[in-house]
């Protein structure tokens, strides 16, 4: 594309998902993710039905009446978008990419940041980090990494997610929220995903193609592999082909499950055939009851 049609598309994103996030993630956004404690604001005099602990004495004393301390939260938060830019996201049976639905969750994630007076960054992935994007502030930057996720230029092709996370844990120093966007045709990161769930707030997400998960019958069917670019012929009207096709994505999916359970990891399925609005926002809902109760 021309820079002119870029910049549309990107414009485009913006102007889809600015609706969502004022209707419906930017409350929710705040309400889960929350700042890193308390500080001092100012002082003002006692009021009966105060909190007595909250009393500055220093000040009390010099003014001989009670007067007790405000505090506010500390909201500035660092939000981490490890993005799957391998070339398995570059595949869409329905209408869409699935790097397109990558973009459109980051967009509405990082203007809801943005709305928050958070920061956000872009770690983009295959087999080797490929784009990093410190943290800044700002709507246009996040456009800039809605830009990136859609039509950033790659080397590689296949995927070592391995590699982004232990990328996080050198240049991510305190405690960060970070959504890690991928289909997950690799599942080999278990030691990498205990370091950083350990640190920080991390969220999985996994993009599906309804193909990732079952092949139709079509009779012989010429294809290659995206990543590895191993050309091959599959007999599709076998049915011991079409399971063992759909079995190998399930036992993916499950290892991909248990490893969030065993590291006490969010994970958030996004099918492409139908809306991501949905299982965000019961994402966000499930996850503000429990912080609650």
């Amino acid at each position: 594309m021309i820079p002119k049609e870029i910049l549309h598309k990107v414009k485009q994103v913006e102007i889809q998902t600015r609706r969502i996030v004022n209707d419906v993630f930017s409350g929710e956004y705040r309400s889960i993710f929350k700042g890193k404690g308390m500080s001092f604001s100012e002082v003002r005099e006692y009021q009966p039905g105060d909190d007595v602990r909250v009393i500055d004495w220093n000040v009390t004393a010099r003014h001989n009446k009670p007067f007790v301390k405000i505090m506010e939260e500390e909201r500035e938060l660092t939000v981490y978008f490890l993005v799957d830019v391998s070339a398995s996201g570059r595949f869409g049976s329905i209408d869409r990419y699935k790097s397109e639905i990558a973009a459109e969750i980051c967009a509405v994630l990082s203007f809801s940041a943005i709305k928050n007076g958070d920061k956000v960054s872009l770690i983009s992935f295959t087999r080797e980090v490929e784009k990093y994007l410190a943290p800044r502030k700002g709507k246009g930057y996040a456009m800039q990494v809605i830009r990136e996720v859609l039509f950033g230029e790659y080397e590689g092709k296949g995927t070592r997610i391995e590699k982004a996370l232990e990328f996080l844990s050198r240049v991510a120093h305190k405690r960060s929220i970070v959504f890690l966007i991928s289909d997950f045709y690799d599942t080999d990161f278990d030691q990498a995903l205990k370091a950083v769930a350990g640190k920080h707030d991390l969220i999985m997400v996994h993009i599906v193609d309804p193909l990732d998960k079952a092949i139709p019958d079509l009779g012989l069917f010429s294809c290659y592999d995206a990543e590895t670019g191993e050309k091959m012929v599959i007999d599709t009207s076998l049915k011991r082909i079409r399971d063992s096709y759909a079995e190998h994505y399930t036992e993916r999916t499950k290892e991909l499950e248990r490893m969030c359970r065993r590291n006490k990891t969010d994970l958030i399925h996004i099918n492409t055939e139908m809306s991501y609005i949905e299982p965000l926002n019961r994402f966000f809902k499930t996850r503000g009851k429990h912080q609650y109760r």
